[in-house]
């Protein structure tokens, strides 16, 4: 149950307000009802099952104290559009969220500095916006927003309201930020700011702004001026008609496999057509979030499905492609789709990494060293005002050099179309190396520089997949080195293993037995201290360690180029299930421990290596990972939480 509560001192703080006479009256002032009043009618309206007026901190501790789901918060100076408060009630960012503006900050406000969409700082001297005086806070908080309202209630200069977010801030508490754009909300101290605020929301037409808002603010450059342009019309219609964000989703993978199977079909019209079908499913991706942001319908499961749809979309249509290639005669087709599924696994896990890096880095204070104006502070400060050069050239081009999927999905579209899978799985291929070595070797400088260990804040052995056999190796020290060793060992495997292949010959024993040794010495580093500056690279090392040896033992035991990609296809899905969930801040996988960890998985395929049943090998093993992975998914959101209620429904 959600509990809102508006802190202002009223003759009647405390009691339950009633709901409004007039429900579907215009947000204008209504004669003889007062700010509060107006307040605890909008929560209402924003979903709060439950909406209460406290007079003091000391009364909201205690309201607090008695609450069992999330808590909204709002001081009785707020003149906003319900809309907002809505978006701030539903806000999908994390638990724990408070209101920013842009108002030039009034006596008694809390200044704020934020970064990466936190609020890093109230009271900052050098603040990026100001408290609105509204928050939500996540049930997993409340017994910090509780004691932080006890603590304020001896006063200060702020309001009391803001003395309740600094102190929550001040206590180390995660707090995301809710910006308002299009909308209208201002916090008013006098009357006539009162009925400037009411007349600003009058103004705005509620439901078209909140249209807009559904697309988002920043978005990479093919997406924003040729799908964003037009998807708003698809996503209202998709909300007039009750389709639901899910439901989005799955037409896109539909399309996006009837795209893949079209480019292996080959020919002209079916490139042609694939290529259409690879749009219209991209604009699908969009929609499926903006439809999720205009009706304000968020789930974890929603989330989860719409990461996994992403990247099963994008994986399918490489085997489309790769199918297509070796099918007009190119010997190494599914070569390339392997090597483009591989490159862009590893990218990601770099990319979640170092966005999990630079969060944890927002969140710490600031210190000043040695090196500050060096190498990594100078591209860092480059970094920044080149994304706060919103719409420059400098900034599409920051934008678009990283290979985003918009350009992924216009790159494959655009060259399967006029030229064949095989030039777009080699442009992929090519960009996607270039972006590579662009983000790796900034993000390397720029993580040296901030020095923060982002793999201390997690359990480190469950997101480098080791496993049981990991944890019964003796302990090394200086994990990435580890990995890296075990990385270049699979690759150097997987370079013989092709020339023995082409040359009519097999791949000598020892070879897989001395690179499986370098994989077994980089297991050792899974309980070793994750804390250097760069171990935030581990997990992308390790599964490009794996990714290579699992190919190397396809190659070397000429298992089917299918096969083998299945196999990878299969492994990535494990993987991003677990950074779909650090992203989103879920559990892990009921199932994990069953998929054994990546060195008892590597273990198994050499074993079938040198028994001579590589090819089964692979599929056994894959079949299996394939189920268990299933089974973890239903398990985890039709099982679980169907008992959790009491019942069996299905994830909506």
């Amino acid at each position: 149950m959600t509990l809102a509560i508006v802190l202002a001192a009223e003759p009647a703080a405390g009691r339950p307000t009633e709901p409004p006479s007039h429900p579907t009256e215009p947000q204008g002032r209504l004669d003889g009802e007062s700010l509060t009043e107006r307040l605890a009618a909008q929560w209402r309206r924003a979903g709060a099952d439950d909406v209460r007026v406290a007079a003091d901190l000391t009364e909201l501790a205690d309201l607090v104290a008695d609450a069992t789901g999330p808590v909204l918060v709002s001081g009785a100076d707020l003149v906003a559009h319900t809309a907002v408060l809505k978006h701030l009630a539903t806000s999908p960012v994390g638990p724990t969220v408070a209101l920013v503006l842009t108002d030039p900050p009034a006596p008694g406000q809390a200044t704020v500095r934020e970064e990466r969409g936190q609020v890093v700082e109230v009271g900052a001297a050098d603040p990026s916006g100001v408290f609105g005086g509204a928050l939500r806070v996540g049930a997993a908080d409340l017994p910090a927003l509780a004691d932080a309202a006890r603590r304020a209630a001896g006063g200060g200069p702020l309001g009391a309201v803001d003395r309740l977010v600094a102190d929550l801030a001040a206590r180390g508490t995660l707090i995301f930020a809710q910006r308002v754009r299009l909308l209208v909300a201002h916090r008013v101290g006098d009357e006539a700011q009162r009925v400037a605020a009411e007349a600003a929301v009058a103004a705005v037409d509620e439901d078209r702004a909140e249209l807009k808002l559904s697309v988002k603010e920043r978005d990479d450059f093919f997406t924003t001026f040729f799908v964003s342009t037009w998807s708003p019309y698809v996503t209202k219609a998709a909300a007039r008609i009750g389709i639901g964000p899910t439901g989005v989703t799955m037409v896109s993978v539909a399309f996006a496999v009837a795209a893949a199977v079209l480019f292996g079909a080959g020919g002209r019209p079916a490139l042609v057509a694939g290529a259409i079908l690879l749009y219209l499913g991209f604009v699908l991706d969009c929609v499926d979030g903006q439809l999720a942001r205009y009706t304000r319908h968020f789930s974890a499961w929603g989330g989860w499905l719409d990461t996994m749809a992403d990247r099963f979309k994008e994986y399918v249509v490489y085997a489309g492609l790769g199918f297509g290639a070796t099918h007009a005669g190119f010997r190494y087709g599914w070569a390339l789709a392997l090597a483009a599924m591989t490159l862009q696994t590893v990218r990601h896990m770099t990319d979640t990494w170092y966005g999990a890096l630079h969060d944890e880095a927002a969140r710490r204070p600031k210190v000043v060293s040695a090196d500050a104006g060096g190498i990594g502070g100078k591209l860092n400060a480059a970094s920044t005002r080149v994304q706060a050069d919103t719409g420059s050239v400098s900034y599409w081009l920051k934008r678009t050099v990283v290979f985003p999927i918009g350009e992924r999905w216009a790159l494959i579209a655009i060259a399967a179309a006029l030229f064949g899978p095989l030039v777009a799985l080699v442009a992929v291929l090519v960009w996607g190396t270039l972006a590579f070595a662009y983000t790796g070797g900034l993000r390397t400088l720029r993580a040296r520089w901030m020095r923060v260990p982002v793999l201390t804040t997690v359990d480190a052995g469950l997101h480098r997949d080791d496993g049981l056999l990991a944890r019964t190796l003796p302990t090394a020290r200086r994990p990435l080195l580890l990995a890296v060793l075990g990385a270049l060992g699979a690759a150097g495997t997987l370079v013989w293993a092709l020339l023995a292949v082409h040359g009519g010959g097999d791949l000598p024993v020892w070879v897989p037995v001395l690179a499986l040794v370098l994989l077994l010495g980089a297991a050792q580093g899974s309980r070793a201290p994750h804390d250097g500056s760069l171990d935030w690279l581990v997990p992308a090392a390790l599964r490009a360690a794996e990714y290579l040896f699992a190919i190397a033992v396809g190659v070397a035991g000429r298992a089917p180029a299918w096969l083998i990609f299945g196999y990878v296809l299969v492994l990535t899905l494990l993987h991003y299930d677990l950074t779909a969930r650090l992203e989103k801040r879920q559990v892990a996988p009921p199932l994990h421990a069953a998929t054994l960890g990546w060195p008892a998985r590597s273990v198994l395929l050499a074993i079938g290596l040198i028994a001579g049943y590589a090819s089964i090998a692979l599929a056994t093993l894959g079949a299996y990972l394939l189920v268990v992975f299933v089974a973890s998914v239903v398990l985890a959101w039709v099982v679980l939480p169907a008992r959790a209620r009491g019942g069996v429904r299905s994830p909506g």
